[in-house]
């Protein structure tokens, strides 16, 4: 399944606390209670009788359904979204999902369909969405059409279709995505396109078909919202057929193990024909690039030039004026001035990531983009000893920059004193050398998210952070604090907006009671991957409803009187800690599986000690800690030979009273 169709899937999941339930078996984990399961991988052949009738969403994939019928998930009226990929289904026999009128998504991906009958999918009053990606579906008149006046996205990819002629009654007035990557379409008529005329901002997927030939006036009939034939061989053919059409996006790219025709400027003369607003040309050649290439961009507000091989823009370039975003990722740069920005004086957005060489950033390259609000300079091997105000020179209204991934750069004091509207500011695995006593932040009173994380700071160096008032988000993961303790007074304090801290891999050993208390607007904590013990919970006592994650520390034994600390938490996650599953942990043992609802985790959640319980879930350990007949008899020895002391001490004390009188 291709990735943007993995990421459409999994944002259509719930993701919560994982429990399992048992059909013979097998086993579902069940992921959200009485609606959502996983049964994926578990050789089913019919739905597991433990499936409550309540279920809403049903990952079914990698199972074995040869035929499903209308009895094959009658019982669960309420599906909304039900997975059934590669579960080697070869027939859907009449009204299968009659009975599910609130189904919107069905996923027949990787299923050899022989037969799909015409009422197969008469039932759902909304579906909307339809994938039938790597089904041997070769004519499009295989598909079912009644009931899918609702449908807004069907994705058709990696099957053998040759032509995208819809039959005359299927309803497309709704779709907004119709994806036929990696088929056998090698030309488009306007008859095929006509029968899309109802469909309006329609996002069509060619990617991977290497058409050969558009016929003139095939894609007039509607707007797109996007266009892709990313893989096309020729694509003068593409420019030539898509005269006089009107699409937001279109994507042209080309890909790694794809020989393809270099593109030449009078080749983009078809762009001058056709109105478009995005377009990408990522990993083609260009025979000659001079300024007379850009001469049909002129209406362009977004253009990716990402891996085309390119050391420089020219200059002298005209009419680029409306231009927001332009993208020159894993290109040959020695100079950031190569680009020439002051052809794009509009642009507000412009990415250079992973150049293939050294990047220098130079003085003033970029003072001519008034307008810029995001630069990402991230994986370029920039060095500078002293950053960044000479080369952000002029780019007051700058609102994300991103130098990640970089070799060493010095800070002075203000050092991003031309940007004093940044918002956003990632400086990842970047070595920083601050070479003034004062916050090279100092001035960024707008800075709302910070990334410090492996920067290999100087930490004690309380003043690192000063003149921050709204940062809320700060990544400080992978840098040192000294002897492994953040003590009670330290550069944290100085940052009391905070509402997401990420201390993790920072090598901790303890933390003070008193060092977070500046911070009391965290709703989210990250402590884990480090070695920190039971008591440096107590730094966290005065905050309530945090997202608390304390998972591969040196935790053992939580004490009684820490509880009330993690109870008021909204969700904790403990997992891969050396955790004590003896008496001697009963409190926190009892209330692990009195609050499973906020932990997180809880499969990485085991015992350590003792040996015997080693691996085993917390939320399964069952002790028994009360006293034992051995105990109860010991007492009764212990209490008797406590009375027979008392009588005698008793007896002396009275004696040598009546003695002295």
């Amino acid at each position: 399944m291709a990735p943007d169709v993995s990421c459409f899937l999994l944002a259509l999941l719930c993701s919560a606390s994982c429990e399992v339930i048992t059909s013979l078996d097998q086993m579902c984990i069940e992921k959200e209670a009485n609606k959502t399961y996983n049964c994926e991988n578990l050789g089913l052949r019919e739905i597991p009788d433990t499936l409550p009738n309540t279920t809403e969403i049903l990952e079914f994939s990698f199972n074995f359904l040869p035929t499903i019928q209308n009895r094959t998930f009658s019982r669960l009226i309420n599906l909304t979204f039900l997975d059934l990929t590669r579960c080697q289904i070869n027939w859907i026999h009449e009204n299968t999902f009659q009975s599910h009128s609130q189904l919107s998504t069905l996923v027949l991906t990787g299923n050899p369909l022989i037969f799909m009958a015409e009422t197969a999918l008469n039932g759902p009053k909304i579906l909307k969405h339809l994938f039938l990606i790597q089904t041997g579906i070769s004519n499009l008149e295989f598909i079912p059409v009644h009931n899918l006046e609702n449908l807004e996205s069907l994705y058709l990819g990696s099957n053998q279709i040759s032509s995208i002629k819809f039959p005359k009654d299927f309803p497309t007035q709704n779709l907004k995505v119709l994806d036929f990557q990696n088929n056998a379409i090698h030309y488009l008529s306007r008859e095929d396109m006509n029968s899309l005329e109802q469909a309006t901002n329609l996002s069509l997927n060619f990617k991977g078909n290497d058409i050969k030939g558009i016929e003139p006036g095939a894609f007039n009939s509607t707007v797109y919202q996007s266009l892709n034939f990313g893989g096309t061989f020729n694509l003068s053919v593409i420019f030539s057929g898509l005269q006089n059409s009107t699409t937001q996006s279109l994507w042209l790219g080309s890909f790694e193990d794809t020989n393809d025709q270099d593109i030449s400027s009078s080749m983009l003369k078809g762009l001058c024909e056709m109105s478009v607003e995005s377009i990408n040309l990522q990993k083609h050649h260009f025979s000659d690039f001079t300024s007379s290439t850009f001469q049909c961009f002129t209406r362009l507000r977004e253009l990716d030039l990402t891996a085309t091989h390119l050391d420089g823009l020219p200059p002298g370039i005209e009419g680029m004026n409306v231009l927001k975003k332009l993208v020159l990722n894993v290109n040959n740069f020695d100079q950031l001035c190569q680009i020439n920005a002051a052809n794009f004086p509009s642009l507000t957005h412009l990415y250079i990531k992973g150049n293939r060489k050294r990047l220098h950033l130079g003085a003033g390259c970029l003072e001519k983009l008034e307008n810029l609000q995001k630069l990402d300079l991230s994986h370029n091997d920039i060095e500078a000893s002293d950053c960044c105000n000479l080369q952000l020179k002029n780019l007051s209204r700058l609102q994300s920059l991103n130098l990640s991934y970089n070799e060493p750069l010095g800070l002075q004091s203000q050092a991003f004193k031309e940007c004093p509207r940044l918002e956003i500011l990632d400086l990842a695995f970047t070595q920083l050398h601050v070479n003034a006593p004062r916050s090279p932040f100092q001035n960024l009173h707008f800075l709302k998210v910070l990334n410090l994380s492996h920067c290999f700071l100087d930490t004690s160096n309380q003043g690192l952070l000063a003149g921050l008032p709204d940062l809320r988000h700060l990544d400080f993961r992978g840098n040192h604090f000294q002897d492994g303790t953040i003590p009670k007074t330290n550069l944290l304090q100085t940052v009391g907006t905070l509402e997401i801290l990420i201390l993790s891999s920072c090598d901790l050993l303890s933390i003070d009671q008193q060092a977070f208390h500046s911070l009391g607007k965290m709703s989210h904590v990250d402590l884990s991957h480090n070695s920190l013990t039971w008591d440096s919970i107590d730094s966290l006592s005065h905050l309530k409803g945090t997202y608390l994650n304390l998972a591969a520390n040196s935790i053992r034994v939580i004490p009684p009187h820490l509880l009330p600390v993690l109870s008021q938490q909204s969700t904790i996650n403990l997992s891969q800690n050396p955790l004590d599953c003896t008496c001697s942990n009963v409190r926190f043992l009892t209330w692990y599986k009195e609050n499973l609802q906020k932990l997180e985790g809880s499969e990485g959640t085991v015992c350590a000690n003792p040996p015997s319980l080693r691996g085993v879930k917390l939320s399964d350990v069952e002790l028994s800690c009360g006293m034992t007949a051995v105990g109860i008899f010991f007492l009764i020895v212990f209490l008797f030979l406590l009375i027979i002391l008392f009588i005698f001490v008793v007896r002396y004390l009275l004696r040598r009273r009546y003695q002295h009188i």
